[in-house]
């Protein structure tokens, strides 16, 4: 799960192993496998870097932040 900002400022949680894609256009825009779109504020390079971190965990490679 990864933790996104909405663009009224209000963070959620997300689960990354549904995520289909990651746009910036200038939005960032996250697909789900759903089909649903999401906006968030953080740049796409973030997201990624999250669902990495989040990846990298679960199979135990890093502490949890």
């Amino acid at each position: 799960m990864i933790c996104v900002t909405r663009l009224n400022d209000k963070k959620f949680i997300l689960n990354a192993e549904i995520i289909r894609t990651v746009e910036e256009n200038p939005d960032t825009i996250i697909t789900l496998l759903s089909g649903e779109h999401m906006v968030v504020k953080e740049s796409m390079s973030e997201v990624v870097r999250k669902t990495i971190e989040y990846g990298r965990h679960l199979r135990k490679l890093t502490e949890p932040t």
